[in-house]
């Protein structure tokens, strides 16, 4: 562990430019994949692509025809604000709150970014595999709202603070029901109500108002197209809804789940919504569920959606298996630049970093991973990886445990054996 420190120490302080030479660089931009090119790092951002770069004092490493991308999004997750599932002190993703539809309090204003531990050890985790941001969620799972609350965009970089602008959060559809009066036809009703409030057009004194003072001007600030909302919802008769009510209220959303998306594609491309799914459900584990299919990603993306890619398990402590999802999206009819662009530009432009995530291209945060092979197979690793140009250390604390158990063969011998194991007795 003491060296895991030291390496996350020297992480953290140092940094020194780099050329990576003779790469298979993969933009997730119009320029695509770029053969045997080479990408300058000065002042931890991109300075230049091409072939036959030099630059006096720069670190050089030969990638030898290796892919390199750039770092990857780790989908909508707790990682830095739940440590261990089990451990309710550990968890900060939502705020309880009443229960039942006479409690209902709505606090847009909930901030999970506030409880960001910038040194959980899920961040080296991630890391490793090569995952450089996550969006932070907002869970209404045991609050007393249809909304979550605001998260953003963290890189996993060690710093402290969001990288991107604030996200509300909000639930649909049957496991959001028991929030709104046992019926997802009241959603609609209190998700008009919170407008009006914000608005100013129903008095906060009239005796029905769900919202504080700050949470009406935390909501007005999503409205006319302001802030991003992500609405987790499946069943396609609630994303037909969302899409009107969105549209009648001037909203910037994106569905995160997703099941039946596919079914109003045209509809979903036509509004700008981009979806971020699981290509993984392909089965009907509930009724909102019964229209899911491994095709969801490419019979979303050949009608023009943009999609991404977020787990509906638990996202925060296997962030690493992203990228497995999106390759099997392409190993169901999705293109393979489609797939990369879904863990790379499309949640960095959806969330709002963009300018500087998401993409390989001069003057980008140099936030790279290079790849034993393709990175959408799960049988290729992430070999090294950069942060703003830092080189960061490929362990982790499993890394660290791996490694202690597997320190030494079986031996009755003293010291043979780790200190957890007691020595042999014949």
């Amino acid at each position: 562990m003491t060296m895991l420190l030291a390496g996350l120490a020297s992480f953290s302080v140092f940094a020194q430019d780099v050329l990576i030479r003779n790469a298979t660089v993969h933009t997730a931009t119009d320029r695509g994949t770029l053969r045997n090119a080479d990408v300058l790092v000065q002042g931890g951002r991109i300075a230049a692509i091409g072939s036959g770069l030099s630059a006096d004092a720069a670190l050089v490493i030969d990638a030898q025809g290796r892919p390199l991308t750039p770092a990857f999004f780790g989908g909508i997750t707790g990682i830095g604000i739940e440590e261990v599932s089990g451990e309710a002190s550990t968890r900060d993703v939502s705020l309880a709150l009443g229960e039942g539809a006479k409690d209902i309090t709505v606090r847009p204003e909930f901030d999970v970014t506030l409880a960001y531990n910038p040194e959980s050890i899920l961040l080296p985790v991630a890391r490793v595999e090569g995952i450089g941001f996550t969006l932070l969620t907002a869970s209404s799972t045991a609050g007393g709202s249809i909304i979550g609350g605001q998260g953003a965009v963290v890189r996993l970089d060690g710093s402290p603070d969001p990288s991107g602008p604030k996200v509300l959060f909000v639930a649909l559809g049957s496991g959001a029901s028991n929030l709104s009066g046992s019926s997802r036809a009241g959603q609609w009703m209190l998700l008009d109500q919170l407008v009006a409030e914000a608005n100013g057009r129903m008095s906060a004194d009239s005796g029905f108002a769900l919202l504080t003072p700050a949470g009406r001007a935390t909501l007005q600030r999503y409205l006319g197209n302001g802030g991003r909302i992500v609405v987790e919802v499946d069943r396609a008769a609630d994303i037909r809804q969302l899409l009107r009510w969105s549209q009648k209220h001037a909203l910037k959303i994106a569905i995160s789940g997703g099941a039946e998306a596919w079914k109003l594609a045209p509809q979903i491309a036509a509004a700008g919504v981009p979806v971020f799914l699981d290509p993984l459900v392909n089965l009907p584990g509930n009724f909102d569920r019964i229209g899911a299919t491994l095709e969801n990603a490419a019979r979303l993306r050949a009608a023009g959606v943009r999609v991404g890619f977020t787990q509906s398990g638990d996202a925060s402590h296997n962030a690493r298996k992203v990228r497995q999802l999106a390759g099997n999206a392409v190993a169901n009819g999705l293109p393979w630049e489609d797939g990369l662009a879904g863990l790379t530009r499309v949640p960095a432009e959806t969330f709002g970093v963009g300018d500087r995530l998401g993409t390989i291209a001069v003057g980008k945060t140099a936030d790279l991973v290079l790849w034993s092979g393709d990175p959408l197979d799960v049988a290729n690793v992430a070999e090294q990886v950069w942060l703003g140009g830092r080189a960061i250390p490929m362990r982790s604390r499993q890394t660290e445990l791996r490694d202690r158990y597997l320190r030494a063969e079986p031996s009755a011998e003293a010291g043979a054996l780790p200190r957890a194991y007691p020595a042999r007795v014949e």
